[in-house]
């Protein structure tokens, strides 16, 4: 695994600021994301948007006061949960963290580490969905109205086995408020792969994801208003296994202060997801690449 003490410098890809500079940060980011994108932040896997911070913590007990990382960064995805077209769409990258307290993250959201020790934290934040536009596709959504924007509350966990073990089993789970007024958890694990150093870090795990019928029935059932007003067929999804799959983390430090970063994730819908009559592809691929500075 190479020297325990890359840590210290593995970019916090999600991470924190205080809360008064963010929100207003925040709110610009989405004006200027919400018209491009279709869905949430990103469909990568929870743990990408903070993975090394928890062995950090483990490996490096006392961490910096103040973390600060702001670049730019582009994403290929596809067009809707399900779609068989993709999309580019670039984007600002501003990581911020305060000790081992605050945090906030254009992927992570806004919140605290409630505890944290060197294999346990807990926290909670306040992130958003961006909903899902009719128009992002041209004929596969139309008639099946808007799903707004809505803020979620997010509760997360996370385990690091042990030092000779790295790795980190994560959990979290996160209630909108509005939209589809559902849940939706993920339940994944990481570790660092061999080959990683001071200069270079990656990663990889799995992830599962879940969800409630509300938040199901709104991405990928068909109501009978909605059956009225396209060729669909009523279709009523289910709660339970939403996806699986695995996720790649990779970060390289240039120097101590630029870094680039290259993340990619495979998942296949399952359940009631994969057998929505919208679904034209049950397998989903994402990558993001990011120039970032390091203050």
């Amino acid at each position: 695994m190479g020297n325990p003490s890359f840590f210290r410098r593995e970019i916090f890809r999600r991470a924190g600021s205080c809360f008064a500079f963010w929100l207003l940060l925040a709110g610009g980011i989405a004006l200027i994301a919400a018209p491009a994108r279709a869905q949430t932040p990103s469909p990568l896997a929870e743990w990408q948007y903070s993975s090394g911070i928890q062995l950090q913590r483990l490996f490096e007990p006392t961490v910096p006061t103040w973390q600060t990382e702001l670049g730019l960064g582009a994403e290929g995805q596809p067009e809707y949960d399900g779609a068989g077209r993709y999309q580019i769409m670039p984007g600002p990258v501003i990581d911020i963290r305060y000790k081992d307290i605050a945090f906030a993250s254009t992927g992570e959201g806004i919140g605290a580490n409630l505890f944290s020790f060197r294999h346990v934290r807990f926290g909670a934040a306040i992130t958003y969905d961006l909903g899902r536009s009719p128009h992002v596709d041209g004929k596969a959504l139309s008639g099946l109205g808007t799903i707004h924007p809505a803020p979620e509350i997010k509760i997360f966990a996370d385990y690091t086995l042990s030092e000779s073990v790295p790795i980190d089993i994560r959990v979290d789970a996160r209630k909108q408020l509005g939209a589809t007024n559902g849940y939706i958890a993920d339940v994944g694990a990481y570790m660092p792969l061999p080959g990683s150093s001071q200069q270079f870090a990656w990663f990889a795990g799995p992830t599962v994801t879940l969800a409630d019928n509300r938040y199901m029935n709104a991405y990928f059932g068909i109501s009978n208003h909605q059956a009225q007003q396209t060729t669909y067929r009523r279709y009523k999804a289910w709660g339970g296994l939403k996806s699986a799959g695995l996720g790649v983390s990779m970060v390289y430090f240039v120097n101590p202060h630029v870094i680039l970063t290259l993340n990619g994730a495979f998942d296949r819908l399952l359940g009631a997801a994969a057998n929505s009559p919208i679904t034209v592809s049950k397998y989903q691929a994402t990558t993001t690449v990011a120039a970032l500075y390091k203050f």
